[in-house]
């Protein structure tokens, strides 16, 4: 798709594909087996307690007899996004200049697709590296509505499951996200003021704030990543492309009347069409 020998930069050529750079070749990131072993453990960890900062991070793994001074799991959390300050998943921290909004949605009643969206970023292994994985979902229907995996935690794959959130599905009411740099940035609120879309950041220090998608890492990991155990970045973008699908179209949702996401966005937004 791309020349290394052509006139025209690496650059240049992913601005004429539309194509993410920092997707385009993997690089595993130099970590020994011993840190990725130990960034795994933090990750599931975390997953059922988000609750947990470093020190108390480092102690559940002594107890588990996984053997990690704090500094050491500091720095693992830096890179991995976890920040220990704040009980939350917190995958980068906002700049100051960077303009904040309000949290919209406490007391709101969620009751049809395309009312609330929300987004955020997660950790994933893969093989001897890692890489970070962002999801659009709809909140009343739990539909992943788009996703990119990339290498780097830029804002640029961000913007790019966004904007094919919009193209595919319209534009919500209220867009919720984190005040991680890459939701706070120009580029991104832009992106939705621009099409007149409420924006909502989470509070501080409230892990639940974007509870939806909180539940939705879980799922993936659980049921998805923790199985397979990918090795290479396209390898984990067709899995996580199959299980997605799967997720929408297949599974049945307890909280969704034992509906899957894609029949409860499906419907509703044809009765309120009928109506």
């Amino acid at each position: 798709m791309t020349d290394k020998n052509h006139d025209l930069s690496i650059r240049k050529q992913c601005e004429l594909l539309d194509l993410n750079r920092s997707t385009l070749f993997y690089q595993p990131k130099p970590m020994s087996e011993f840190n990725l072993d130990l960034m795994d453990n933090i990750d599931k960890l975390y997953i059922d307690h988000p609750f947990l900062g470093s020190r108390r991070m480092s102690v559940m793994l002594s107890r588990a007899d996984i053997r990690a001074n704090r500094k050491r799991v500091q720095r693992l959390m830096r890179i991995m996004g976890i920040q220990a300050v704040f009980p939350k998943r917190n995958l980068s921290v906002s700049a100051k200049t960077d303009k904040k909004y309000p949290y919209l949605l406490k007391g709101l009643k969620i009751d049809h697709p395309n009312q609330v969206w929300s987004t955020d970023i997660t950790y994933i292994r893969i093989g001897g590296g890692y890489a970070y994985l962002v999801a659009v979902i709809d909140w009343f229907s739990r539909k992943v509505l788009s996703w990119r995996l990339s290498s780097t935690m830029d804002t640029s794959f961000c913007l790019e499951a966004l904007n094919e959130a919009l193209v595919l599905y319209g534009n919500p009411e209220i867009f919720n996200t984190d005040q991680g740099s890459q939701f706070t940035s120009e580029e991104f609120t832009w992106t939705l003021e621009q099409r007149k879309i409420r924006i909502s950041h989470d509070s501080k220090g409230r892990a639940f704030d974007n509870i939806f998608i909180e539940r939705l890492w879980r799922t993936v990991k659980y049921e998805d990543i923790y199985i397979k155990h990918y090795e290479t970045m396209n390898e984990t973008r067709a899995g996580l492309n199959k299980f997605f699908k799967f997720y929408n179209n297949e599974r049945p949702h307890q909280n969704l009347w034992n509906l899957t996401p894609d029949e409860v966005y499906g419907k509703v937004k044809v009765a309120i069409k009928a109506a």
